[in-house]
């Protein structure tokens, strides 16, 4: 990406990337907190690792 031009420093690159890691680590925590609240109120059986299996299937196709 460097040599593309989008990015004028390795450091700049880095510091992207951390930001786009902090970004997904978010989304996940908040996808955690809804999973764990379905899980406390009973509103499904399964637990955290079943759904995330069964939504990782259907968005495999």
């Amino acid at each position: 990406m460097i040599a593309k031009q989008r990015y004028s420093s390795k450091s700049e690159l880095v510091i992207d990337l951390i930001r786009q890691a902090r970004k997904q680590q978010v989304q996940i925590d908040w996808i955690n907190s809804k999973l764990d609240k379905a899980e406390q109120t009973g509103f499904t059986q399964m637990t955290k690792a079943e759904i995330f299996k069964e939504s990782k299937s259907r968005l495999d196709g």
